[in-house]
């Protein structure tokens, strides 16, 4: 039989072997979601770190609020004359975390692995304008991971 193989050879042509593309994209997929579920697995409570920027008029006062499980960390800044800042574990001023009066930078970080994190629990980082004028202030309020 002519052609049916190599030209003139009378073989059987030889089978080239199918690219099974549907078969890779479901392995691909199978692992994808493999790791997508071992994420979420591993993954703590959701969070994301709290922030406040604006003007504070004397006398006003803004507060930022998150749960910590082992670490929390706060920052504040602030125009003019300042700010007073302070954070509160579970409605009550952490001793040292306060500022002693305005300031226009201040910051607070309570670690586990220091031992100075009081507990689990809600934190709450606060900024008050004292002064006479407006200020501009910068309050964030991270906890656990998102803490380097």
């Amino acid at each position: 039989m002519r052609g049916a193989g190599r030209r003139g050879s009378g073989e059987a042509p030889a089978r080239i072997p199918r690219r099974r593309t549907g078969l890779r994209l479901t392995a691909a997929a199978s692992v994808a979601a493999a790791c997508a579920a071992a994420l979420l697995a591993t993954a703590g409570p959701a969070s994301a770190s709290q922030f406040f920027g604006g003007t504070l008029h004397p006398g006003e006062q803004r507060c930022v609020q998150q749960y910590a499980s082992y670490q929390v960390r706060a920052d504040g800044k602030a125009t003019g004359q300042g700010a007073k800042f302070k954070l509160q574990y579970n409605g009550v001023t952490v001793p040292g975390t306060g500022s002693p009066g305005l300031v226009t930078n201040w910051a607070a970080d309570l670690r586990t692995a220091w031992g100075t994190f009081p507990g689990a629990g809600y934190y709450t980082a606060c900024a008050t304008n004292n002064g006479t004028a407006d200020t501009n202030v910068r309050l964030e309020l991270k906890t656990d991971g998102e803490v380097f």
